[in-house]
């Protein structure tokens, strides 16, 4: 029954840093990525439908992602949409295809991408928190009617305290690392 605990507060704190990581996707960092285009629906035959359902979305390079749908009759929808969206480029339809070129990213830019990142870990860290939390009153629980002792209930709030270290550990190597991403000119 302690396993199970262990077990359980792994599997949610695991699945906190996913999340995390899955957040940083929507953030610009020095490369523009097709993630910043993710949540851009158009109205497919009054379907919201997400970009990459409806044609091809490719980063070209660094600045440039280019949208390729492939109905042609689409292309003033997802225009529209993309505008909407405020992605932080304006898109350009040459009649086949819609560029957006992004612009570099100034200093202050990437400090505000990092602000946001380090917000993003934050949650992450409350998150490992309330699972620690969770974890210990249900150790608590099992003390209080009596199915394990108070040594085992003592050293089973240890682990999880260790378990809560190790995933808290990760999650700032991985802002040092995004953190410096970001900040690279």
């Amino acid at each position: 029954m302690l396993n199970e605990i262990f077990n359980a507060c792994e599997t949610k704190m695991k699945a906190s840093i996913e999340h995390m990581q899955r957040d940083f996707k929507t953030l610009r960092t020095g490369k523009v990525t097709t993630a910043v285009l993710d949540n851009v629906k158009i109205d497919y035959y009054g379907t919201p439908t997400a970009l990459d359902q409806v044609g091809s979305v490719i980063a070209q390079d660094a600045t440039t992602i280019v949208v390729n749908p492939w109905e042609k009759n689409l292309l003033a929808d997802i225009e529209s949409a993309i505008s909407a969206a405020n992605v932080g480029a304006t898109p350009n339809n040459d009649g086949d295809l819609i560029k957006l070129f992004f612009p570099a990213m100034t200093v202050d830019q990437r400090k505000e991408s990092a602000k946001q990142m380090r917000g993003m870990g934050e949650k992450a860290k409350v998150s490992l928190r309330n699972d620690r939390k969770n974890s210990n009153d249900n150790i608590k629980k099992l003390e209080k009617d009596k199915e394990i002792t108070a040594d085992e209930s003592k050293s089973a709030q240890d682990k999880i305290q260790k378990i809560t270290d190790k995933f808290s550990a990760e999650i700032d190597t991985i802002l040092k690392a995004k953190e410096a991403e970001i900040l690279k000119v």
